[in-house]
């Protein structure tokens, strides 16, 4: 497996940044930033018998920081939303940074994605670590992450999430990486097929409120494949909360989800062996300017975060989000390309 770094800029306050560029026998390749442990491009062969960058992302570090939507990062220490940015852990509660109005959303205000991850691609992988001190946007404990990223060489993307604190602590790592199958253009007519049959029930504000409700019969049903696009405009009052799809749905096995376009013939299939994947179909990316002069907005792309459930320290039954001290968490996720 090849492996190769480039310099990629700085931060604004002056921290290189540097690009890991892993590449399999086929040519599949991913780039990596140490900037939010970030994936920055994501090319994989196409059903034209060449190759398609299938992740959107930006050409410089200033564009990471000034845009917002989390391109392409790890998000942590808890992904998705927490309502009003507070929560009780052994008998202390403990108040989180409000990024999201009253609630606290993809780790605060400098969460995961806005930090240099420490990299050692020395193992045919690229493993990016980094400790998050007691206290950092609120939370407890210090926490050392491990997030790794390899190919196999059948075409698959493997992300595996490792962590540990000294105190009991909130983690719910998953990555934000934009996948549009055909490089670019409207991501409606992607087919998606999602291997759920619940979903959790969004209030106003995009948390759940601890329902989860049938996808049967209404525009969350895609136990069998449908473009994304076919019932994102229904008349839903779902719907109009995501402002589109925004939601987390309750998986049922270990194969999350599959999409494909039947203009680029590229397939990828998920598979995870979290409880939830949040299906986003990037609503609100503004339109904007990306790589090589490219440009997206809304409806763009799909996410696929797989993950706990959001909001589980309020919502009863949820699977908890909670760490022991001392206990290790690992989860992994791959997202698995092919042609058809």
């Amino acid at each position: 497996m090849a492996v190769s770094t480039i310099p990629f800029g700085r931060t604004g306050a002056g921290e290189p940044v540097t690009a890991y560029r892993l590449e399999n026998k086929n040519g599949m390749a991913v780039t990596v930033l140490d900037y939010g442990a970030t994936i920055q491009s994501l090319v994989v062969p196409n059903g034209r018998g060449g190759f398609t960058d299938v992740a959107l992302g930006y050409d410089t570090v200033a564009e990471y920081e000034a845009n917002g939507g989390y391109m392409g990062c790890v998000v942590g220490r808890v992904g998705n939303r927490i309502a009003q940015a507070r929560f009780s852990l052994g008998g202390t509660e403990y108040v989180l940074a409000k990024n999201d109005g009253e609630n606290h959303l993809h780790g605060g205000v400098k969460g995961f994605d806005k930090h240099i991850w420490a990299c050692d691609a020395g193992t045919g992988a690229l493993a990016f670590s980094r400790l998050s001190p007691d206290g950092e946007e609120g939370y407890p404990g210090s926490l050392q992450v491990t997030v790794t990223y390899s190919l196999t060489e059948d075409n698959a993307l493997v992300i595996a999430y490792d962590a540990v604190s000294d105190k009991d602590t909130l983690v719910n790592l998953t990555n934000h990486t934009y996948f549009n199958l055909n490089g670019g253009g409207t991501a409606l007519e992607h087919l998606l097929k999602i291997n759920a049959e619940r979903f959790c029930e969004a209030d106003a504000g995009c948390l759940p409120t601890g329902k989860l409700l049938p996808v049967a019969g209404t525009p969350f049903d895609f136990r069998q494949p449908k473009p994304v696009g076919r019932d994102i405009g229904a008349d839903c009052e779902q719907l109009r909360r995501g402002g589109g799809y925004d939601h987390n749905f309750v998986l049922s096995g270990t194969t999350a989800a599959v999409v494909y376009s039947r203009d680029s013939g590229i397939e990828m299939t998920v598979k995870t062996d979290m409880p939830g994947m949040q299906f986003y179909a990037a609503n609100s990316l503004d339109r904007r300017a990306g790589k090589g002069g490219s440009v997206m907005g809304p409806r763009d792309a799909v996410c696929l975060e797989t993950q706990l459930f959001p909001n589980g320290m309020n919502c009863y039954g949820f699977p908890s989000p909670v760490l022991r001290a001392g206990k290790a968490m690992h989860s992994e996720t791959a997202y698995c390309f092919a042609v058809r």
